[in-house]
């Protein structure tokens, strides 16, 4: 089969809309949740986001793509093509477009642009909805415009699997290289739902945290975790087969080794409480890598700060990784971002690989108290350094939606 290695990646997120930033975000701890500022979110009963702040829109995009692209598709074309630079790709030097393709997600699509329009034919009728309403709206869009810009003619496609949809593609993107169907994918999810109607409807399930402290808001693992913070942005990898990037004297930042998907089937939001599902997709993509349990170093774990879904997780290492749960080092990184819903995953398998390439630990900042039932090597406060070889992503979603990814570090 075929090996797939990382040549490039974009990222745009609450902490950081460049790899220099976000890394150095990482590293120090940086808390990017703050007050929403997109909306009046008083009726809500919410407080806090993680949103992208500084987003350089000028770099790839002029005034008119706000009115022809959701903030979402935006996030994800940017996320996109940084990683094309990254990898010295353009559209011209692309060997075969019908070899190139995409699987970027969403797990909603453009929920503001939704929520706009809706409002718009409630009070001014059904005749002033934007002729732009539905390609603004969908979720495929994200992809299909990141092939536009970029010329990609193979498989283009969006998983919506929600909260695991970034991790969805990418896996699904390894696949489609290691089997021999593409030679270079962009893969990876984006989403940019704060807006009313999304902060609403997360809070109605009770899903969200009332807290209106930034530092106690999104707190995987503590003891007085509340809820999940929402947060938005991208991150997309360029993911090439060894043989096309060593071919064109490519930088190989790493390589992707397994991938684990499977369903719960046990209920609409929660988690299996014993970890079975979630534990046997880790299990799946460490087999499919051929990597004992004790050879993976760390783990970005889902951890939303959840009370459900953070207990669960724990179980489901325990279940996937029996004594070695013990060493493994564990970190969430929506301490930081909050939860990016289906562009976590893109977001996270970048914070990964960067672990991974840095020799470093990303903290899961803000735990005072890990609750005792979370039996997990967890990474508080302050990154630390380590010797790290294989990094794994998790991505748990409404649904039953299990999605795991391995990842090794590149050593030529």
């Amino acid at each position: 089969m075929t090996r797939v290695v990382i040549t490039g990646f974009g990222v745009t997120s609450p902490i950081g809309n460049d790899a220099e930033t976000f890394l150095t975000s990482l590293k120090n701890g940086k808390n990017g949740i703050g007050p929403i500022t997109r909306f009046d979110a008083s009726e809500t009963g919410i407080t806090l986001a993680g949103e992208v702040s500084d987003f350089p829109l000028e770099k790839y995009f002029v005034k008119k793509d706000t009115k022809r692209m959701d903030l979402f598709s935006l996030y994800g074309i940017y996320a996109a093509l940084d990683a094309m630079a990254m990898a010295g790709l353009t559209k011209e030097t692309i060997a075969d477009p019908d070899r190139f393709g995409v699987m970027v997600s969403s797990g909603i699509g453009g929920l503001p642009t939704i929520e706009e329009q809706v409002i718009k034919m409630h009070t001014k009728g059904a005749k002033r909805v934007s002729p732009m309403f539905v390609p603004m709206s969908i979720v495929n869009m994200v992809a299909g415009n990141i092939a536009l810009r970029v010329g990609a003619k193979g498989i283009c496609t969006s998983t919506v699997t929600a909260c695991a949809s970034g991790t969805h593609s990418i896996g699904e993107a390894f696949r489609n290289i290691k089997h021999g169907y593409s030679d270079v994918m962009l893969a990876g999810g984006a989403e940019a739902s704060i807006c009313e109607i999304g902060i609403a409807g997360f809070a109605s399930l009770t899903a969200l945290t009332a807290e209106t402290d930034a530092d106690k808001a999104s707190v995987p693992f503590d003891r007085s975790r509340s809820g999940f913070v929402m947060g938005e942005g991208a991150g997309v990898l360029l993911l090439e087969s060894l043989e096309h990037a060593q071919a064109r004297g490519a930088n190989i930042l790493g390589e992707i080794v397994g991938y684990g998907a499977n369903c719960d089937a046990y209920h609409m939001t929660a988690p299996t409480p014993d970890g079975s599902g979630a534990g046997k997709a880790m299990l799946l993509a460490m087999n499919e890598a051929g990597v004992a349990a004790k050879e993976v170093d760390y783990i970005n774990a889902h951890g939303t700060s959840t009370p459900a879904n953070d207990v669960a997780e724990a179980k489901a290492v325990a279940y996937a990784f029996g004594e070695a749960a013990q060493d493994v080092y564990v970190s969430s990184t929506k301490s930081m971002t909050g939860h990016l819903l289906g562009g976590a995953g893109g977001v996270e398998a970048v914070a990964t690989l960067l672990a991974l390439q840095e020799q470093f630990v990303p903290p899961t900042i803000n735990v005072n108290e890990q609750d005792p039932e979370i039996q997990l090597n967890v990474v508080k406060n302050q990154a630390i350094e380590g010797k790290l070889t294989y990094g794994m992503s998790n991505s748990l979603g409404f649904g039953g939606h299990n999605a795991v990814i391995l990842l090794k570090r590149w050593e030529a």
